[in-house]
């Protein structure tokens, strides 16, 4: 694990990143929940992130070690994600607008990005 140290750095600044999602209110920005109402989009925007990290979690340390394949793709994740952020940045709900939301952001594209090149 610790051969990925920018790898958890990047999952970190992730992790992160969701929660400054919920104070931005981004289930506004999706399809589905941006036709719910602010407490219904909260309740899903919120709950989906629970099944959502435990198979994460259980997929990169449920097994002998760490789940390699997972862990380039969450890298490559990181990085799309940043992408993502920028597709979005003209919509009318969107709310990332803060240094640190977007030091959150990009730091996981950042580490993502260092980890994949380090793991090649």
């Amino acid at each position: 694990m610790l051969s990925h140290g920018f790898f958890l750095l990047g999952f970190c600044f992730l992790l992160v990143h969701e929660m400054d999602a919920i104070r931005c209110k981004e289930w506004r920005v999706f399809p589905v929940t941006s036709k719910m109402g602010d407490e219904a989009g909260y309740v899903a925007f919120t709950a989906v992130h629970v099944p959502l990290y435990a198979l994460l979690l259980w997929g990169l340390f449920g097994g002998d070690g760490m789940n390699r394949g997972l862990v380039a793709g969450l890298d490559a994740f990181f990085i799309v994600h940043v992408a993502l952020h920028l597709l979005f940045i003209n919509h009318p709900e969107y709310r990332f607008r803060s240094a640190f939301s977007w030091a959150l952001i990009l730091g996981a594209g950042a580490f993502g990005a260092i980890d994949l090149v380090l793991s090649l």
